[in-house]
């Protein structure tokens, strides 16, 4: 059954973390901001949410990053539960799809639990005070592809956000298969 994240809550500042990424290094989250904002992007490797949109994905982060807004994604997932999600197979997944931007791994699911994420794929939307602005979603596409003329919703919030500010008022929640969270020892 498909998880839905609860709607923006507008001006929410995010806690910062460091975490490892796919290149080896360890990063900021919030240092991977662009003089207009940023998106996280809590996502897996085998969600087929993701699988079927992380090439649009990665064609926003790119487009975002020409408007000074940067891009991260992070997977929180339960390695031992799914281990296609493992760090090794991020690094692979990343390189596959031409990731420009890191992709971290919050193994400890710590930042998943602040951030309040909740599935896969999870946008998160800050503009350049660091305010959230917009949790909704990449476009109209589910589980499977939607057609290529589809309204960019991502890439037109962050575009507001970065000329206002501002983040729409009205946004539809995005979709997927919810965090895979350890077992509570």
């Amino acid at each position: 059954m498909a998880a839905i994240p609860p709607i923006c809550d507008f001006g929410w500042k995010p806690a910062d973390a460091r975490l490892p990424g796919n290149d080896g290094k360890t990063h900021s989250i919030l240092d991977q901001a662009g003089p207009s904002g940023l998106v996280v992007v809590f996502i897996c490797n085998h969600c087929p949410y993701v699988v079927a949109v992380i090439d649009r994905i990665v064609r926003e982060a790119n487009a975002l990053r020409e408007l000074g807004i940067g891009f991260v994604a992070i997977s929180s997932n339960d390695v031992e539960a799914y281990p296609q999600d493992s760090f090794d197979n991020m690094k692979r997944f990343a390189e596959e799809h031409d990731f420009a931007f890191p992709y971290l791994y919050d193994e400890s699911q710590e930042v998943a639990r602040a951030w309040d994420a909740v599935c896969t794929p999870d946008f998160f939307g800050f503009n350049a005070a660091m305010e959230l602005q917009y949790r909704g979603r990449l476009d109209a596409s589910r589980k499977q592809t939607g057609p290529a003329d589809l309204r960019r919703d991502l890439f037109e919030a962050m575009k507001q956000i970065a000329e206002t500010g501002q983040g729409p008022r009205e946004q539809i929640a995005s979709m997927g298969c919810s965090i895979k969270w350890k077992d509570a020892a």
